[in-house]
Order: structure tokens, then C-alpha cells, then sequence
């Protein structure tokens, strides 16, 4: 029998987008192999862009956002997958191509679908969330780039955030000496309570390099702004240095020479969360389970309604929420 939930429904109004909470019937949902009952998601950047109709990421309404989810199967066509097991979704274009995690119920091709990692449960997940695997992720490139505990002082952008402050733990509790950068310095507690060695303001790193070569400063870096700032952390790589890209909250565009790369050997990686490898996106989520100190998520978590929603959209997009939001789809 097929059961209502609630969800939060994205629709065109006056060539804007409108939120509604709505009571739907499991027969509205999209296909797929894996039936889920929600009981977490996430705020993350890109929702807070779905939420206010900006850069036409979803193009068929009505629609549910949310980028990510977990909970328990309720009923699946896949062998891989049994009512009870404990997922989590992140990625796939879910919640912008897809129905996504702002719902009590959600369907996804299994292929999506990860099983909890021992010693995760769906709190913790959704405190990771998106954001969280991101940051895992960078980690795990820069470390197949060569980047070791004890290389010299590695720089976390927007520290700040969701992806950040993930970050700054995750590097820390692998023994890295971390430096926070935030244009928020009232969060320096918080930033040195999750491991930060030290926090710079953002404006260190805001103006574009005098030179194309700066001092030598960074052995490894994160970067969630982009524009100007990668192009000034660029600059003060230290030879050898790698850079994991994960985002644009500063600008799309990147204004820099081919100097520090011919010069220094510095390497550029570009993160991509969504279409990330299966097998790859297991040994993250497995790392995170084991390696992100459970008390920093503690730290970096809050908790969200779905009426809370649209207002946290305009904060994430002002970049005025700390460390990741949980949203409570039940509550």
C-alpha cells in the first residue's frame, strides 16, 4: 500500500521558485530500485542555489530538492539492497535532476546508494553530508599526490563552512598542521577546537598576487572559494605543493600564470563530489566512519526543519551558517 509523506515542493511562481510543504503520495515518486525513509539530509551550497532558483540547476518542476539523505531502506528490486539496511545518497544529481533528500521518502537507482559504515549512524552521516564527503575526498587526493603529515603547513579555505571545517578536522586528526583561513573570526575558538594550528582572516588571501611567484607558505591546500583566492594561494605554494579545488563561493573564474606550475611543480586538482567513482566513493565513506573525530561533528553540526529551510538558503548563499546543517525531515 502506498503510504503520504511529507516534502518540501519546489515550484516555478512569477519566474522565481516557491517552497511549499506538502503531503504526497509514494506514487509521485520518480523511479528507481531503491525505496528509502528519510530521516536526514543536508544543507549544502549548491541546495541553498536549487532553493533560490539560481544557475537553472533544476529544469523540470515541481520538484524536491535536497542533495543528499539518509536512512533505512523501505523496500527494494536491487539483491544488493534489503528493507532495514541503513544508506545514505550523496551526489548523482540527485535533488537537481532527481528527487532528492528534503522528504520523508525518497527512490533512487541503486547504483546511488551506499550502505552505512560501521560506527556511522544517520545523524553523523548528514553531519558529513555532502560537503563532508567532499572534503574526504580532496584529503584522499592530495594524499595520492604525495602529500604527507609533517610536509610543511596546509591551507583550508572557508573554513568556516560545511566543507571547511570538515576539513581542518579531518587533516588535523590525520597529524597535518592545518591553517584555517575564515572572513569569520569569531569562529577562531571553534576552528582551533577542531585542530587548526592557526586562523588567518580571508582577506590575507583575497587580493590578487603582486607577483607570480609569492613566498613559500602552503605544502598543500583545500580551497573552497576559487577566484582571486586560488590564484593568490597559487602564487605562495611551496615547490612541490598540490591543491585540491572543491569550490566557487568566491568566483567561477581564475586569473593566474602558468608560473608556479612550471616553476614550483605545483599541482591543481579539481574535485568533483557528484559523479565520483563507486569504488572510490566506499573507501570515503569507510575513511570517514573511521577518521573524523566524532566529536568535531559534535562541533560543526547543527539541526534544520524543512519550514527552516528557504531562510537558510539565503544564509548558506551569504555564507553566514557555521560547519554543516542537519536537516530533521520528520521534525
Amino acid at each position: 500500500m502506498n503510504e503520504r509523506f511529507r516534502a518540501l515542493v519546489l515550484n516555478e511562481v512569477n519566474g522565481g521558485v516557491a517552497a511549499d510543504i506538502k503531503d504526497l503520495d509514494e506514487t509521485a515518486l520518480p523511479e528507481g530500485d531503491v525505496t528509502i525513509a528519510v530521516r536526514y539530509s543536508g544543507l549544502n551550497y549548491k541546495d541553498g542555489m536549487i532553493l533560490k532558483g539560481i544557475g537553472r540547476l533544476v529544469r523540470q518542476y515541481p520538484h524536491v530538492p535536497g542533495i543528499d539523505l539518509a536512512g533505512h531502506v523501505v523496500a527494494s528490486t536491487s539483491a544488493d539492497f534489503a528493507p532495514g539496511d541503513e544508506v545514505l545518497v550523496t551526489g548523482y544529481r540527485m535533488g537537481e535532476a532527481h528527487w532528492g533528500g528534503y522528504a520523508q521518502r525518497a527512490r533512487v537507482p541503486a547504483d546511488w546508494v551506499v550502505k552505512g559504515p560501521p560506527g556511522l549512524d544517520a545523524y553523523q552521516a548528514m553531519a558529513l553530508g555532502t560537503a563532508g564527503f567532499t572534503a574526504m575526498i580532496a584529503v584522499m587526493e592530495l594524499e595520492w599526490a604525495g602529500l604527507k603529515p609533517g610536509a610543511g603547513k596546509v591551507l583550508v579555505t572557508g573554513a568556516n563552512g560545511g566543507l571547511g571545517s570538515v576539513a581542518v578536522g579531518l587533516l588535523s586528526a590525520l597529524g597535518h598542521e592545518v591553517v584555517a583561513s575564515t572572513g569569520r573570526m569569531e569562529a577562531f575558538d571553534a576552528l582551533k577546537a577542531l585542530g587548526a594550528a592557526a586562523v588567518i582572516d580571508r582577506k590575507e588571501l583575497a587580493s590578487a598576487p603582486e607577483r607570480p611567484l609569492l613566498a613559500e607558505r602552503w605544502a598543500g591546500a583545500i580551497d573552497a572559494v576559487g577566484g582571486t583566492t586560488l590564484a593568490s594561494i597559487l602564487a605562495g605554494m611551496r615547490y612541490g605543493g598540490v591543491i585540491a579545488a572543491c569550490g566557487l563561493a568566491g568566483g567561477n573564474k581564475l586569473d593566474t600564470t602558468v608560473i608556479p606550475f612550471l616553476l614550483r611543480g605545483v599541482r591543481l586538482l579539481g574535485i568533483d563530489s557528484v559523479m565520483y567513482p563507486r569504488a572510490r566513493r566506499l573507501e570515503a565513506w569507510q575513511r570517514l566512519a573511521a577518521e573524523m573525530p566524532k566529536s568535531a561533528l559534535d562541533q560543526v553540526a547543527s539541526t534544520a526543519t524543512l519550514g527552516e529551510l528557504p531562510g537558510l538558503a539565503e544564509q548558506i548563499l551569504k555564507g553566514r551558517t557555521r560547519g554543516r546543517v542537519v536537516v530533521n525531515v520528520n521534525a
